[in-house]
């Protein structure tokens, strides 16, 4: 069987885009591992504090629990998402804790998150994390940039951040990062952003986004390496299925998912219809939103 870093490998190599998808809530698993399945769609299933922290998912070892129950590796494995150094709040974190945690459970693949510390912080952390999962053979994700939209406060308008490059990976910083940090893949700020965690912004869509494609090539040919894109719900589709041949291999998609699953709850209460919705939203972003059904198959090979 290959590892996630093989198979992200791969997916860089031919092109093809990885859905990760966060597990806001612990019933959401299921129907996202049976999702992907139905439509032979390679994923990942993955958790960040966040999703522990402000919504439902429990914690780390409870989402470990609920995807052992229904796993299939054939078509997803497990990821931990954004445990950050620095959280939103600006409180320092034990964020080794997490990751120690993670690799112990038999997580696939983890992510440091110190994009809110200098950039030789940032380096510093995300290879003492590599330090603790790469003995066991799990791959680790960093992020270099701001991707905003889980800091406290507004976010100044998308229009303006995108005009500006504010938070931009900055090139010659993310080639000094990959040769010095020993992480696998790279999470990169172009032009996307994450949704609101709390406040009535949480339940609202978000605003469309879109990537700075030059900006994605020339950090793609720099580094070599599968990229990722957070905050992909809300980025308009013409730009994902570009950025997916420009080095984007693995895409995040919380919010839209969750607000699937919890508008349907909040109708009468049946965690069973809010999962069949949550299937049936997974299947047509598969099939017909991001076109990667089948993508296991190729993976697999």
């Amino acid at each position: 069987m290959k590892t996630i870093k093989e198979i992200m490998k791969a997916a860089r190599a031919s092109g093809l885009l990885i859905p990760a998808l966060n597990v806001a809530h612990l019933p959401m698993a299921k129907p996202m591992i049976e999702a992907a399945a139905d439509t032979d769609t390679f994923a990942l299933i993955e958790v960040s504090r966040v999703d522990w922290n402000n919504f439902g998912a429990g914690s780390l070892k409870a989402v470990f629990s609920e995807y052992e129950k229904f796993k299939n590796q054939a078509f997803t494995r497990l990821h931990l998402d954004h445990i950050p150094v620095i959280d939103e709040n600006g409180e320092r974190l034990d964020y080794m804790g997490f990751i120690r945690e993670a690799v112990a459970l038999g997580y696939d693949s983890v992510m440091i998150d110190g994009s809110r510390l200098s950039l030789e912080e940032n380096i510093s952390t995300a290879a003492e994390a590599a330090a603790a999962a790469h003995p066991a053979g799990i791959a680790v994700e960093a992020e270099l940039g701001a991707v905003l939209g889980h800091d406290k406060g507004p976010i100044p308008p998308y229009e303006e951040l995108f005009a500006s490059g504010k938070g931009f990976t900055d090139v010659d910083e993310a080639v000094r990062f990959i040769s010095e940090s020993g992480c696998d893949w790279l999470s990169v700020a172009v032009g996307n952003i994450h949704g609101a965690i709390s406040g009535a912004a949480m339940d609202q869509k978000k605003p469309e986004a879109r990537i700075n494609l030059d900006h994605l090539d020339r950090l793609n040919r720099a580094l070599n390496i599968p990229l990722v894109l957070h905050g992909g719900s809300g980025i308009n589709l013409d730009y994902v299925r570009k950025a997916a041949g420009l080095g984007i291999t693995k895409m995040n998609i919380g919010t839209e998912l969750r607000q699937v699953y919890e508008n349907e709850f909040r109708k009468n209460g049946s965690i069973e219809d809010a999962r069949e919705a949550l299937y049936d939203r997974c299947c047509r972003i598969f099939t017909g939103d991001l076109k990667v059904a089948g993508s296991a198959k190729t993976l697999n090979a």
